[in-house]
């Protein structure tokens, strides 16, 4: 099995959009028995919190559960438990890179999965307020995402 963790800086805005949207694809590719999903947080000041109300909104609009999704802070054990991290920004995965020292898991932006993508942070929507613009990115990128590990694992 395939484990993916997305990473933002609190885990209520954009890495539980990201767990959504991307658990949504994999369910929807039938690939539920193959592919793990969860998020997590830099910081733990949310942890137990349901995602934020512009989250909750964004993905219900696009018919996208959210259920039993709680923010939580990420553990340095997290980076040996999941086969792929992705960050959403450049501050995101600085932090990684100081936590991840020789764990085995691989490293990546959301962005780096974007074909011609012309930013390399997900800008986070608890400051700018634009969900949409947010979730159009962590659409693009949780396609290509799923896209890579298919052709990877040939599944």
């Amino acid at each position: 099995m395939i484990s993916v963790l997305f990473v933002c800086l609190g885990n209520i805005c954009r890495s539980p959009m990201a767990e959504a949207v991307f658990r949504q694809m994999v369910r929807e590719a039938g690939l539920e028995e193959k592919i793990r999903v969860d998020s997590a947080g830099i910081g733990g000041w949310h942890e137990g919190e349901p995602p934020h109300r512009g989250t909750r909104e964004i993905l219900d609009s696009y018919g996208i559960s959210h259920e039993g999704i709680r923010a939580r802070q990420i553990s340095r054990e997290d980076l040996d438990r999941f086969d792929i991290v992705v960050a959403m920004d450049n501050s995101n995965m600085s932090a990684l890179r100081r936590m991840a020292k020789d764990a085995s898991a691989e490293l990546y932006l959301l962005t780096d999965f974007i074909p011609d993508a012309d930013r390399s942070d997900v800008p986070d929507p608890y400051y700018t307020g634009n969900f949409e613009e947010v979730y159009e990115l962590v659409e693009a990128g949780c396609r290509a995402l799923l896209q890579k590990i298919r052709e990877r694992e040939g599944i």
